[in-house]
């Protein structure tokens, strides 16, 4: 099966970390024996007719089996371009924001297969709308974890590949600062109050980011919301701790886990939380055997399940039992219960 996927959030010099977990979930495609190409684009309002005119020409001079867009806006890019079939996995911010919202439930009505980085996203939140979930065109399809690259390492050795103090604990904000959603004010609030130093990401590198999430004595999490919250998941497969609002893939994933919080954010408790971290010495949790469960390689195997029922699908069009979705969310095997179905 060849595929293209398609997206428009790449990587630049001041977010070197944007659109990892797509690339991650590409080459894990790869290793599983699809033929995928990567169509990547520039965000900017500027960029989507040019992107639009480039994608058909590539769809007229390679054929594809399917296109996998992901985000609403490089969806629309897909779909003008002529791609059919066409898979959209929308992550968050492209459901919940004020106007981009609109046009990305406007074009589940267009596409094949609606997928979203987890459940949540196809339910209200905070007034504001989800997916539509289109019976037999739905699916739960996150990109996960790569495990390759976030295991535990030993902290004060991370701190010292990092060029910092090998003594010098603090809380760890993986996000970019200047994301509104994201909440570092929030961040700020609790480090104060616990007294613990606080550095932020942004800027890291994608090479750099497990050392990062090994150095620190906790990872916070202070999102408004989440479409999924990989930097969750990457954390424990570090074996870090994690503090989180109840946001994204967080309640499932911390659920029960000593020396993690998942809650709604109040200052003082989260720095009660924070303050009992930073006095351990190496505070760590059993938390890689939960991210394995969401790791890239396992759920790159789920989105290959979709393309393969989605395939079977369109060769079949009168078949309405096609193994597409299960209750309107691909599952399959031991992916059933695994929080995002």
């Amino acid at each position: 099966m060849r595929v293209l996927v398609v997206m428009n959030f790449g990587a630049d010099p001041s977010t070197p970390q944007r659109g990892r977990w797509v690339i991650d979930q590409v080459e894990a495609l790869r290793e599983g024996g699809l033929d995928v190409d990567l169509f990547s684009f520039r965000p900017g309002k500027d960029q989507y007719l040019p992107a639009t005119r480039r994608i058909r020409r590539q769809l007229r001079e390679t054929r594809y089996d399917l296109v996998h867009a992901h985000y609403g806006l490089a969806g629309w890019c897909a779909r003008l371009a002529g791609a059919d079939p066409l898979v959209v996995t929308f992550h968050g911010t492209d459901v919940r924001h004020r106007i981009v919202g609109r046009m990305s439930r406007s074009l589940t009505r267009r596409i094949d297969l609606v997928a979203a980085a987890s459940r949540a996203l196809f339910e209200e939140e905070d007034g504001r709308p989800g997916l539509p979930l289109p019976e037999g065109r739905s699916a739960v399809l996150p990109c996960g974890a790569d495990l390759s690259r976030f295991q535990p390492t030993d902290r004060r050795l991370a701190r010292q590949k990092l060029g910092l103090d090998p003594d010098e604990p603090f809380l760890f904000f993986p996000a970019d600062p200047e994301r509104p959603e994201k909440r570092a004010d929030r961040a700020r609030e609790v480090a104060r109050i616990a007294g613990a130093e606080l550095r932020s990401g942004g800027g890291i590198e994608p090479d750099l980011m497990p050392l990062w999430m090994n150095a620190a004595q906790a990872v916070m999490i202070t999102s408004d919301y989440e479409g999924f919250g990989l930097a969750c998941l990457e954390a424990l497969a570090c074996d870090v701790p994690v503090i989180s609002t109840p946001v994204g893939i967080a309640p499932h994933a911390l659920g029960g886990l000593e020396r993690s919080l998942c809650l709604a954010y109040e200052p003082k408790s989260w720095a009660d939380f924070a303050s009992a971290l930073m006095k351990e010495p190496d505070p760590r949790v059993p938390g890689r055997i939960r991210a394995e469960a969401l790791s890239a390689r396992r759920m790159a195997e789920r989105v290959s399940i979709a393309y393969h029922d989605l395939f079977e699908k369109r060769r079949k069009p009168g078949d309405s039992k096609s193994p597409v979705s299960e209750g309107g969310l691909v599952s399959g095997g031991d992916l059933r219960n695994d929080g995002v179905s």
